[in-house]
């Protein structure tokens, strides 16, 4: 079955409005786990406008999490990273003005940098994922700066979806770039902005063997649930 990976971030994002200690991403970590999530995801941004230091270091340190750690590709991320030891990384780009990552990485303009830091994590045995446009150009890419998997960006796709609008082109799109990353030996996950609708259509490509889902489910689990959330995508997943 398609993995699901949970992103916590939000859980830290209200645990800053107060400056307090509560809710712990940590605890949201291992109940997301306990009721079926098979990674979760944590952000660590330059601000640390969420997730802190402190929280990498306790749920990497947690042997029972499987860890997908999101990090800007710069060297003091990879140190944090190499010392933390998560499972899996991945690197996204990232504007500090920004509220949410706005899109894939420039693997063109960046691509000896982020060829020095893939080599690092591999070599650490992190398995590593570029976050990129659904772009056969930056698949290829990814591919010889030896990533081992890529994640298709779905911001477009999702507000298509969310807004009633024709999403088929996008889709179409998607599926290609996911057949081609396949084809070159890339694992192929999918994540942002999307939802149960979007979950349902996505999962129709085959490629995709990974979703990571954040906002949507951290949101919905205040009116239902974070077990019965997941307990949804899980069933979805399983179609």
């Amino acid at each position: 079955m398609k993995k699901l990976g949970i992103n916590v971030d939000h859980v830290a994002t209200i645990r800053n409005s107060r400056g307090g200690i509560h809710p712990d991403p940590h605890i949201a970590a291992i109940v997301a786990t306990k009721y079926g999530a098979d990674s979760i995801t944590i952000h660590l941004r330059e601000d640390r406008r969420h997730i802190k230091d402190l929280d990498v270091k306790k749920i990497c340190k947690n042997n029972k999490i499987i860890v997908n750690l999101e990090m800007a590709a710069n060297f003091q991320m990879l140190k944090i990273a190499l010392k933390n030891k998560p499972n899996y990384v991945c690197i996204v780009p990232e504007k500090r003005k920004e509220v949410t990552t706005e899109g894939g990485l420039n693997i063109l303009k960046n691509k000896l940098k982020l060829k020095k830091i893939l080599k690092y994590l591999n070599k650490a045995n992190i398995r590593t994922s570029l976050f990129v446009n659904p772009s056969l150009k930056d698949i290829k890419l990814s591919k010889e700066i030896n990533s081992e998997c890529i994640e298709i960006h779905t911001g477009r796709i999702s507000e298509l979806i969310k807004a009633n609008l024709d999403y088929s082109r996008e889709l179409k799109k998607i599926k290609k770039c996911a057949k081609y990353a396949i084809n070159l030996g890339l694992e192929v996950h999918a994540g942002h902005g999307m939802d149960y609708k979007t979950t349902k259509i996505l999962n129709s490509i085959k490629e995709i063997k990974e979703f990571n889902i954040g906002h949507f489910i951290i949101g919905e689990s205040f009116f239902y649930g974070i077990k019965n959330v997941i307990k949804k995508f899980k069933g979805i997943l399983k179609k």
